[in-house]
C-alpha cells in the first residue's frame, strides 16, 4: 500500500535504512523532525496520514498566530506549543488526515469521522476552522466557509483504545517488558530510541512551559514498574471497541494517504492534570465556574455558532485583561472592579483564597489552568500497572497488524507541571 515505510510507490520518494525514532520532551518539539523529512523527500510534502496516540488531541490552533507564519518554518516553531502544534501543519498542506488515538479517560473529541475545513479567516488572517466540535468552539476558532481562504480539507478519525485484557493461557515466554522500556533517557542531552532506529545526534530537550488546555505528565510511567507482554491472542476488557476492528480502521485510512507519521505521547498510558495540585479543590471550581462554557444549541444555525464563538471570544479577553490587571495590583479596588463584569463573581473568592496561601500569587499561570476548564475537565488518570500493560497490549496489536510508518515520534511529556 502507500504509505508502507516510504511513500508512494514508484520510487518517488527516499527510503531509510532504519526506521528512524525521534524523541522529546514536550510534544511540539517533533515538529522539525516531520519537516525536515519533508525537506530531504523521506516524505511527501502533502497528503501525509498522521497516527497519533495521546491523552490530548493537541489540535488547537495559535490563537492570534498570522495564517501566513507556516511558511517560514523558524518563526512558526517559536509560535507552538504544546496544545497547538499539529494544525499549522495540516494548513501548510502537508496532513490531510489525523487519526487520534486516545485512552478511554481522554473525551475531548466526539468519537467518529470529522470532516472539515481549515484556512485564513479573511478578516483577522489567522488560521481558523469549520469544524463545530466544542473543542474548536471553545477557544473561538470556528468561522463559516465563506470567511476562509486557502481552505484545506482535513480529515479527523477520533477512534477509543481500550486496554486488552491476557487470556487465561498467556505465556510470558521471554515477552516481559518493563516500564523501562517505555521510560526513555532524561540526559541533558538530546537522545532517539529505537531498536532500529537511526539516532539523531542534535536533538535537545526545550524548557518546559505549562500552556493551555494541555498539561501533559506521565510520571506513572517513569517509577520503572514491571509490566508483561503477552501474545496477541487475547481477550478484551471493553468490547465496546475491540483493537482488531480498530486495525482494520486505521489500515483503511492509511490507504488513503502516500505516507504516515506514528506520534505517540506516552501520557496516552497515565496522565495528570497538574492544575488540580496546583490549586485547592475550591478553587479549582471556581476557575471551572469563571471559565465555563456555553455550548449552543444542539442543532445550532451558522448565526447561532457565531455567537456562541463571539460570545466566547468576549469572555476570554475580559478574562486575560483581568487577571493582567491583577499581575499588576491586585489590591481590592482592582478586585471589585472586575467583579462587576457578568461572570467574574467568582474572582474575588478565587483571589482572596489565593492570597491566605501564596505570598503573591503568579495571575498568568492561573489564567493558564482557567483556560483549560472550559466543557471538559482536562484528563486525569493515573494508570495502575494493569491498566498500562492493558494499554500496551493493545498498541502491540495495532503495531503488528498496520504498515510501517515513515517514521516514529515520541514525546515523553514529563516534565510540564510548571
Amino acid at each position: 500500500m502507500a504509505g508502507s515505510g516510504g511513500g508512494p510507490q514508484g520510487g518517488s520518494l527516499r527510503t531509510y535504512p532504519a526506521l528512524p525514532v525521534w524523541v522529546v520532551e514536550d510534544h511540539q518539539d517533533v515538529l522539525p523532525f516531520i519537516y525536515r523529512a519533508i525537506g530531504s523527500k523521506h516524505l511527501p510534502g502533502s497528503n501525509i496520514t498522521f497516527v497519533h496516540l495521546d491523552s490530548h488531541p493537541d489540535l488547537l490552533i495559535p490563537v492570534n498566530m498570522p495564517a501566513d507564519t507556516v511558511y517560514d518554518k523558524e518563526a512558526l516553531f517559536s509560535e507552538l506549543s504544546i496544545e497547538n502544534w499539529i494544525m499549522p501543519a495540516v494548513y501548510a498542506g502537508h496532513i490531510s488526515q489525523v487519526v487520534w488515538l486516545h485512552p478511554p479517560w481522554a473525551q475531548q473529541i466526539s468519537e467518529g469521522k470529522h470532516s472539515f475545513l481549515i484556512g485564513k479567516d479573511i478578516s483577522t488572517t489567522t488560521i481558523r476552522v469549520t469544524g463545530t466540535d466544542n473543542y474548536f468552539l471553545s477557544d473561538g476558532l470556528y468561522v463559516p466557509a465563506d470567511q476562509l481562504e486557502n481552505q484545506k480539507p482535513l480529515n479527523l478519525h477520533v477512534i477509543l483504545i481500550n486496554p486488552t485484557e491476557a487470556s487465561d493461557n498467556c505465556e510470558e515466554n521471554g515477552e516481559v517488558a518493563s516500564a523501562k522500556r517505555l521510560k526513555l533517557s532524561t540526559d541533558d542531552t538530546a537522545s532517539t530510541a529505537s531498536a532500529s532506529s537511526s539516532v539523531a545526534p542534535d536533538l535537545h530537550y526545550n524548557t518546559p512551559n505549562v500552556k493551555k488546555k494541555e498539561v501533559q505528565n506521565t510520571s506513572a510511567l517513569n517509577k520503572g514498574e514491571t509490566l508483561s507482554e503477552c501474545s496477541a491472542s487475547s481477550s478484551l476488557r471493553n468490547s465496546e471497541s475491540p483493537i482488531r476492528d480498530v486495525v482494520t480502521d486505521v489500515c483503511q485510512v492509511l490507504q488513503k494517504g502516500d505516507a504516515y507519521v506514528l506520534d505517540i505521547d506516552l501520557d496516552f498510558f497515565s496522565v495528570k492534570n497538574p492544575f488540580k495540585e496546583m490549586y485547592t479543590q475550591t478553587e479549582y471550581e471556581l476557575l471551572q465556574e469563571l471559565y465555563s462554557f456555553k455550548k449552543p444549541h444542539r442543532n445550532a444555525t451558522e448565526e447561532g455558532l457565531l455567537d456562541c464563538v463571539e460570545n466566547r471570544v468576549h469572555q476570554l479577553e475580559d478574562l486575560e485583561a483581568a487577571f493582567a490587571d491583577l499581575c499588576d495590583s491586585d489590591d481590592e479596588e482592582t478586585l471589585q472592579k472586575w467583579a462587576s463584569y457578568p461572570g467574574m463573581k467568582p474572582l474575588v473568592q478565587l483571589v482572596h483564597s489565593l492570597k491566605t496561601r501564596m505570598e503573591s500569587p503568579d495571575y498568568e499561570m492561573v489564567h493558564q489552568a482557567g483556560l483549560t476548564c472550559d466543557y471538559v475537565e482536562l484528563p486525569h488518570h493515573v494508570s495502575t500497572e494493569e491498566e498500562i500493560e492493558g494499554l500496551i497490549k493493545s498498541i502491540k496489536v495495532l503495531l503488528k497488524d498496520t504498515p510501517k510508518p515513515t517514521l516514529v515520534t515520541i514525546a515523553r511529556s514529563t516534565s510540564n507541571q510548571g
